[in-house]
């Protein structure tokens, strides 16, 4: 039998028990190369399989959500922000004109 072994657990212990230093430090560099799927949502509408079996080239399907609206923002599905269209450039971007509270997400994702 070792006698190193007591020791061993002892210091290991008391590892455990001291707190984590720099925790309110936390370096997310480890995270910031991490892809993620941005969406934006003009609206939504519901219709029977039948309906949208006919729709074709000039269809026009008619969303929820009133022309004057903001969008939807989804980072993985979940609602970071609301915005409106811009063009720039002769493309089109998003201006944000409402970004959800980190806690509100939070809570959303429960």
């Amino acid at each position: 039998m070792s006698t190193e072994a007591p020791a061993a657990t002892a210091q290991f212990d008391a590892l455990q028990s001291e707190p984590v230093q720099g925790a309110s430090d936390l370096n997310l560099d480890v995270i910031l190369d991490v892809p993620v799927t941005l969406s934006l949502e003009v609206g939504r509408t519901r219709m029977p399989i039948r309906n949208l079996l006919q729709l074709n080239q000039g269809s026009v399907i008619e969303l929820e959500r009133g022309a004057g609206e903001p969008l939807d923002v989804y980072v993985n599905g979940t609602l970071i922000a609301h915005g409106e269209v811009v063009v720039i450039n002769d493309r089109f971007g998003v201006r944000l004109t409402d970004v959800v509270s980190p806690s509100e997400r939070i809570r959303r994702l429960r």
